[in-house]
């Protein structure tokens, strides 16, 4: 595996960020003063400030900077840190009538307050600003945003006198010299120094900013005499100053102990060094003492003369002066020395002799000097030396980013729209401020651009181009060539344009370094760049030939013959580098994209370039190869150092056994997105790197190849290894890095939180949502490459908790080393998405966070060549898949992935879950893993492949395979597959799982209707499980919802077991009776019956019999809890019941009960909860209260009920009709139309009373008996009501039982009536109207004998007696004796004759 070995270079990182929105808050300052006419307008400047805390680990300000630019009238300042992502940290201050000062802007810091000190060229200004360490007490940040320094600097009145300073001046005097320094004095005051109109020092200082005080100035000269001047400037000429050779070119300033000391180097080459306390130069220091010069020079003033200052505990003061002369510069470090109470001396330590580029900046460490140059180009230019032990003054190397191409190849097959924007819109390539800036000037000054989003900008950017290009286009038609030519015209246009503005922006002003971190940033006019250490490989490959000339031996190896023949080898790598033309680079990158063999498309190349070889450049490099001593070996040292790939998965620690405080503080470092961004850039610079060192490696092995075993390689054993192992590890790791060098630079895609949480929902079903890599992104301001999105969510922390864990690494020790830390996240971050390597968190990352596009992507780049997790990428693919729809595509992933189970680590995670059954094979347990996410995501087709599939795994084990087969069978039965369902069920080992399914497949049936396949299945050895089912089905649910009754007939009838059927109807017909008192039930009900009927009638008649159904109560209902009573205990079980039998005959009676209920609710609704369930009895007297007189008296026949209160009814009915009113009278017509009258034609006069009496007597007619019993209830309900008896009833009634009569008579004390009865009885008997009491012949010697009831009449005559005081019962007395007397007479007289007779 690669280590992490360093050289002693640097590579500048660009990190800008990817937003157009305007991030800077702008604040005017205007204080009021004029601008000076013919101002001279400053070079634009940069700085930076590192909080004194920000190297440790643990303080809120750890890896927190500012930095700031200044441009004409405006000041913009910006606050980053590496670990938290920083609010409101970006202000712009214009300053108006105003220009800043070239480093014009100071930041020191106290305990609780950060200040800002600015010098423009006519006001002092200072802001004061909270701490962030007072901003934020608390001891825990857990927020991974906070609120910047700058947060309330919009608050700050800048008209307030401790705020700004109108420096005073006089007129017509300006300073030459644009110095300048400031710093804050222990008591808060804040000490402004610049260069004065006639040369010299100007102090002024301002009261503390919580104080009320006036502002004092000190002028400060050579001659060591102070002037104070209250108000304004002393006029040079009452001085009497010569010269201004002592003017300042720079100013610094240091406090030490108890004074403040200013250095001052001057225009005459002079150090001149200021003690603020005592107001006195202490010294004075030709620095041309220091280098050798003309006397030209000595009297020549200095101008680009700079001063650094640097202090550390183990050097003290040391002192950076870089001396500009033409043509030559000299950089001079000093160590102030002291000897007594005031005298000090410069110790000179080292010289340095620089270029004769113009140097812009340069920043002073303890042991460093870095240096930044502009040459005449332009182009920028870093390095860095160290300056106490660097006998040889060679400078060590910084990488810059190299200028951007000027022409863009476009391959014949892609459309070069699409090719610039990928170009223009590539993370790293171009600021959003530059492709806005270019817009709006290809736009022709259109509106300004604000506030869109990287992808909108990328529309606007399109939508300009081609119109602008359609704009051009006069001609209607013209060729695809055409049209292809016109685009690259136009895009290219606009690409020149951006480049021009990005060349403008990268203008560099400034470095930064901070002592503490030893983190250095280059200061840029658009932006800001990181320096990270130089890995050994890539410094080689980087380094020019004259560079690498000066170096003998490289940290990769010891051994100085393999070192020598690696300096060689990378030479010949460099030229060859350098011969590949943009088109063969582009031929290989669209090789390994197209994934095709990168060893054949080198050959191809190296044929290209032998048969181009005009310059001898291939010639050269054999040249060079003659010098190599073994190029295997070589080769092989630096394939090995490029190789990240390992055989166990990293595991970080993440802080365990450490305190809270320090946990929490590993978790936020490199945490912002701006660190982020630096991480991720750096490995994509380094990757890019190593893939072209690889891409031109390969093809020097193709050349070396072509030469053969004579020509250098030494003999066939090194031809041999050359051709078996090193081409094919070279085309291993140019696939490794084309597929990093992917990664860091495709965007991820912006995706809705309604995607995200759906796929959550789908990981959690897989278990694993709770998986770190998984857990989805917050949402950005900018758009993240894929690197970012991986390293920002998942390995940023792994990879802290790994370097803390290391007892070599500084972080362990609470401090922060930039270079270092950088260096091992790069090589972490490395061997976390290298593809050949176990881990698996990179794929699970794009999974987590929806990129489902970039990760077919990569599973399509990595899976030729990879052979490590092979399973595992097709199970993601297949989640892809599903996302996308394809779900067949899925399932054949799957299906591929389970091969692998068992031997990839993400696979058994995946199915390492506490609910899995451990018996059950790992290869099933994925598959059911994979049929719970097809079950969830919705795809039944799939679930049954698949599950189908798991079956021929699973023959072994019984548990998995009954397991399967109910998921096949639910799954067929939800699409409608009843056959495939059934056969499913048939095939499953479990009984109680097959039961289940059974169960499942009538409900379902049952509930779509289907019931004819229900019916017809035939359920070999189930048939008893599905009539018990059915039945508890039948026993248990509503019926009126679900109607399982039919269901079980159908399936008796569908097998001719008419028995079965006639009882399962039966029991429907109960139930109906018994729970559903509606008219629909009643009518099923009887429906019921007559089925139940009709199947006993099909069978043989000494076989038309059921057993009577228990009632509801005594079934055992699967499932069902069980019965208690009121005090909880369980109840007892019902005990068992007499079997009954019933007949046809049985059900007939239950038919017509039923039948007459349905009537009766039929005329009556309302009756419906009464007559469901009413016995005969009960149903008879419904039936007469409604009126429904023939319904009753049929049921009174068939169940052999008296008829009785049938006559009772009708009579009451007669009677309510004879005395009710209209109303009664309308109402008795519905009921009088549902009895069938006599045959008698109803006449239009006839009433509803005459129908009623009508109706009674025609019963009465057809019921006849010997006694006339119906006869007597009529008769007896009249009397009870007080009603008059009608003649016709009287008279049927006499002729039957006149006795009875009579004694209804009494009963109702009705003696008249039954006095003229009686007479007309005895009447009668005598012969007179015999035949109207039913007498054939009356009383004579010849007939049979007659009698009287003499019991009624003796009952009448003695209440008669009892009336004597009543006239008329005393008449009628009289009457009735006389009669009897008569009677009698006659009687003894027949008797009489009847003797003689005989």
């Amino acid at each position: 595996m690669a280590t992490a070995v360093l050289e002693s270079s640097f590579t500048e990182i660009n990190a800008f960020p990817r937003e157009t929105t305007t991030r800077f808050r702008e604040i005017t300052v205007n204080t009021g003063v004029n601008a000076i006419p013919g101002g001279i307008r400053y070079p634009d400047s940069a700085g930076g400030f590192h909080y004194e805390e920000s190297g440790k680990l643990l303080p809120i300000t750890s890896n927190w900077f500012i930095h700031w630019s200044t441009s004409g009238d405006t000041l913009q300042l910006l606050e980053q840190s590496l670990d938290i992502n920083l609010l409101n940290n970006a202000v712009s201050l214009k300053f108006v009538n105003c220009s800043l000062l070239p480093g014009g802007v100071h930041i020191y810091e106290t305990h609780s307050h950060v200040f800002i000190l600015i010098v423009t060229n006519q006001t002092l200004h200072r802001i004061v600003l909270p701490h962030p360490a007072r901003m934020y007490r608390s001891e825990f940040i857990t927020e991974m945003q906070m609120q910047s320094v700058f947060t309330d600097i919009g608050k700050v009145n800048f008209r307030d006198s401790s705020t700004s300073y109108i420096i005073p001046s006089v007129p017509g005097h300006m300073a030459s010299s644009t110095a300048s320094s400031a710093w804050i004095t222990s008591d808060g005051e804040a000490v402004f120094v610049i260069a004065s109109a006639s040369g010299g020092i100007v102090l002024i200082r301002l009261p503390p900013h919580n104080v009320q005080g006036s502002v004092s100035i000190i002028e400060l000269k050579q001659s060591s005499v102070m002037q104070r001047l209250l108000t304004g400037w002393m006029p040079t000429a009452i001085r009497g100053d010569q010269g201004h050779l002592d003017t300042p070119l720079s100013l610094a300033v240091r406090q030490l102990e108890s004074d403040t000391f200013i250095f001052s180097l001057c225009q005459d080459h002079k150090l001149r060094m200021w003690s603020y306390k005592d107001q006195i130069c202490l010294l004075v220091a030709d620095m041309l003492e220091y280098m050798p010069v003309s006397h030209d020079i000595r009297h020549t003033a200095g101008q680009g003369h700079k001063l650094r200052l640097s202090f550390s505990a183990s050097m003290g003061l040391c002192l950076g002066v870089y001396l500009s002369f033409p043509k030559r510069g000299q950089f001079c470090i000093f160590q102030l020395g002291t000897t007594d109470a005031n005298r000090y001396s410069l110790d000179h330590i080292s010289s340095l002799y620089s270029s004769q580029e113009t140097l812009v900046d340069f920043s002073l460490t303890s042991t460093d000097v870095w240096a930044l140059w502009q040459d005449e180009e332009s182009q920028t230019i870093v390095k860095y030396i160290n300056f106490e032990h660097n006998v040889a003054g060679q400078w060590n190397q910084v990488f810059v980013e190299p200028p951007l191409e000027e022409e863009i190849h476009i391959g014949d097959d892609h459309d070069p729209r699409e090719t610039y924007l990928e170009k223009l819109f590539s993370p790293g390539r171009f600021t959003a401020l530059a492709l806005v800036k270019a817009l709006q000037i290809y736009c022709r000054g259109g509106e300004k651009i604000i506030d869109l989003s990287w992808e909108a900008l990328k529309k606007e950017v399109t939508i300009a181009v081609e119109m602008e290009l359609q704009g051009s286009v006069t001609e209607y038609e013209f060729s695809q060539e055409e049209y292809r030519q016109l685009q690259v015209e136009f895009w290219s246009k606009f690409y020149q344009c951006c480049l021009q503005y990005q060349e403008a922006i990268s203008c560099p002003l400034a470095l930064f370094v901070n002592s503490h971190t030893a983190l250095v940033c280059l200061l840029r006019k658009g932006f800001i760049s990181f320096l990270v250490p130089c890995f050994a490989v890539d410094h080689l490959y980087l380094s020019s030939d004259d560079q690498l000339v000066t170096e003998d031996e490289t940290p990769l190896t010891d051994d100085a013959s393999t070192a020598r023949d690696l300096l060689l080898l990378i030479s010949c790598l460099r030229r060859l580098g350098e011969t590949v033309s943009g088109d063969l680079a582009y031929m290989m990158e669209q090789a390994l994209e197209h994934l095709e063999s990168p060893e054949r498309e080198a050959e191809k190349i190296m044929e290209t370039l032998l048969a181009n070889d005009n310059d001898g450049v291939i010639e050269d490099i054999q040249n060079r190869l003659q010098d190599i001593r073994n190029p295997v070996s070589a080769m092989s040292l630096l394939l090995r150092e490029m190789d990240y790939a390992t055989d166990v998965e990293m595991e970080g620690s993440h802080g365990e056994g450490q305190p809270l405080s320090v946990r929490m503080t590993l978790a936020q470092i490199c945490g912002s997105f701006a660190a982020a961004a630096v991480v991720c850039r750096a490995a994509h610079q380094s990757a890019s790197t190593r893939f072209f060192l690889c891409r031109d490696l390969l093809i020097l092995q193709q050349l070396l190849l072509r030469l053969g075993e004579n020509a250098y390689l030494g003999g066939g054993h090194q031809l041999f290894e050359l051709q078996q192992d090193l081409l094919s590890q070279t085309s291993y790791l140019l696939y490794s890095y084309y597929v990093i060098r992917w990664a860091s630079q495709c965007l991820s895609t912006v995706v809705a939180m309604d995607t995200l949480e759906a796929n959550l929902q789908h990981l959690s079903v897989l278990e694993l949502s709770d998986s770190p890599a998984l857990i989805p992104s917050k949402s950005v301001s900018s758009p993240q490459t894929l690197l970012e999105l991986f390293f920002h969510n998942v390995a940023r922390k792994r990879i802290i908790s790994l370097i803390h864990a290391q007892s070599d690494s500084p972080l362990s020790r609470g401090v922060f080393s930039w270079p270092h830390l950088i260096t091992m996240i790069t090589v972490y971050l490395f061997q976390e998405i290298w593809p050949n390597n176990p881990g698996f968190l990179f794929p699970e990352c794009m999974m987590g966070n929806c990129q489902y596009t970039q990760l077919q992507e990569y599973v399509r780049l990595i899976s030729p060549w990879c052979q490590v997790n092979v399973g595992s990428c097709r199970f993601m693919l297949g989640q892809c898949y599903l996302a996308t729809g394809e779900g067949h595509k899925a399932l054949q992933c799957f299906q591929e992935a389970a091969t692998e189970v068992g031997r990839e680590v993400f696979l058994d995670r995946l199915i390492s879950s506490e609910e899995e059954e451990l018996t059950s094979a790992p290869r099933l347990q994925f598959y059911n893993k994979v049929l719970r996410l097809l079950e969830d995501v919705g795809l039944p087709e799939l679930v049954i492949q698949l599950a189908t599939t798991a079956i021929s795994e699973a023959m072994e084990d019984v548990r998995s395979r009954a397991a399967l087969q109910t998921r096949i069978f639910k799954h067929h039965l939800d699409l409608g597959h009843n056959t495939l369902a059934y056969e499913a069920l048939t095939q499953n080992p479990d009984p109680s799982r097959q039961l289940d399914c059974l169960r499942q497949l009538v409900v379902v049936l049952c509930e779509r209707s289907q019931l004819q396949d229900l019916v017809e299945f035939p359920y070999v050895n189930l048939h008893d499980e599905v009539v018990s089912i059915i039945e508890s089905r039948a026993r248990a649910v509503d019926l009126m919802t679900h109607n399982y009754y039919e269901l079980l007939y159908s399936f008796h009838i569908n097998r001719h077991n008419y028995r079965k059927a006639g009882t399962v109807m039966y029991e429907y017909g109960m139930r109906l009776g018994r729970e559903v008192r509606t008219r629909s039930g009643l009518q099923k009900q009887v429906n019921c019956y007559l089925v139940a009927m009709n199947c006993l009638r099909l069978i043989r008649p000494e076989y038309a019999w059921i057993v009577q159904p228990a009632s509801g109560g005594v079934y055992e209902r699967p499932g069902a809890s069980p019965k208690r009573d009121h005090d909880g205990e369980s109840a007892a079980s019902p005990v068992n019941r007499r079997i009954e039998i019933l007949e046809l005959k049985d059900l007939q009676k239950e038919y017509i009960l039923a039948q007459n209920r349905l009537i009766l609710v039929q005329h009556n609704p309302a009756a419906a909860p009464i007559a469901g369930s009413a016995s005969a009895d009960e149903t008879v007297v419904l039936l007469v209260q409604a009126g429904l007189f023939d319904s009753a008296l049929s049921l009174c026949h068939m169940f052999k009920l008296s008829l009785i209160p049938v006559f009772e009814g009708l009579a009451y009915k007669c009677i309510r009709l004879q005395y009710g009113g209209e109303q009664v009278q309308a109402e008795a017509w519905s009921w009088l139309a549902a009895n069938q009258l006599s045959l008698v034609t109803t006449t239009a006069e006839s009433s509803a009373t005459d129908e009623a009496w009508r109706l009674l007597s025609s019963y009465l007619d057809r019921y006849k008996t010997q006694n006339a019993q119906y006869h007597k209830c009529v008769i007896n309900k009249l009397l009870s009501h007080g009603v008059p008896v009608p003649d016709w009833l009287v008279n049927g009634y006499k002729k039957v039982d006149a006795a009875g009569l009579l004694r209804l008579y009494l009963n109702y004390d009705l003696l008249e009536e039954a006095v003229e009865f009686v007479l007309e009885y005895i009447d009668a008997l005598l012969g007179k109207g015999h035949q109207y009491f039913g007498i054939e012949r009356p009383l004579s010697a010849t007939a049979p004998p007659v009698w009287l009831p003499y019991v009624a009449i003796d009952q009448l005559l003695h209440a008669l007696g009892e009336n004597q005081y009543n006239i008329s019962s005393t008449h009628l007395d009289q009457r009735l004796r006389d009669k009897l007397e008569k009677y009698h007479a006659v009687v003894i007289q027949t008797t009489t004759t009847r003797k003689q007779v005989v």
